[in-house]
């Protein structure tokens, strides 16, 4: 049995949200249960490994980020996540908290989106457009956080007629508990909750 929303040859492409030094980056980040949740699960080596066989099967990786004006102009702060990051100014343009995380660095043909303000990689981006020119039909979707940005995306993502496929062991909450309340209650509604192995495989039969 495949992994609905990759069972029928469908065309995927590999968001990557959020993984920057400021948000899962111990030297950087200022949320320890996030970094503590991504470093016990070994969350960063395994979405390494699934861009790359992403990117052997010729599918689509994309580095969703948010990146702040020094100035911080286009980031309105309606909502404490994004207050929150505009009173410590962080992933501010041009400072490294703004950067990927070194382990996840994009490749040649990665594609690099960055916004400065919302929660969703779709919001004010060209993500939709670019998945759209390469006829996607799924996203899978890992990163951070269970809390918002993971459920967040599958909703844009199935808003947009797309299906959406989260591998439980690629992404990660700020503790346990929220994350498996959201992995058990929530992203099934939104999503197909699998693995980084069954995706993986489900991958590999479309090169």
């Amino acid at each position: 049995m495949g992994v609905r929303g990759l069972d029928r040859g469908e065309r995927a492409a590999l968001i990557i949200n959020e993984c920057q030094n400021a948000m899962i980056n111990e030297e950087f980040s200022h949320n320890g249960g996030l970094v503590h949740e991504i470093g016990s699960r070994g969350v960063v080596a395994r979405i390494a490994a699934l861009a790359d066989a992403f990117r052997t099967a010729g599918h689509l990786v994309v580095h969703s980020t948010i990146v702040l004006r020094p100035d911080g102009i286009g980031t309105a702060t309606p909502c404490l996540l994004l207050a929150a990051l505009a009173k410590r100014a962080a992933c501010v343009e041009g400072r490294p908290d703004a950067e990927i995380h070194p382990d996840l660095t994009p490749h040649d043909g990665d594609f690099v989106l960055r916004r400065v303000h919302g929660l969703s990689p779709f919001h004010g981006t060209e993500l939709e457009s670019v998945l759209r020119q390469r006829e996607v039909r799924t996203v899978v979707v890992t990163g951070v956080s269970t809390n918002i940005g993971i459920p967040g995306t599958c909703l844009e993502a199935v808003n947009r007629g797309l299906s959406a496929v989260v591998p439980e062991d690629c992404v990660a909450g700020s503790s346990r508990e929220i994350h498996d309340f959201q992995v058990t209650h929530i992203l099934p509604l939104l999503a197909t909750v699998t693995s980084a192995d069954e995706v993986t495989a489900a991958v590999g039969r479309m090169v």
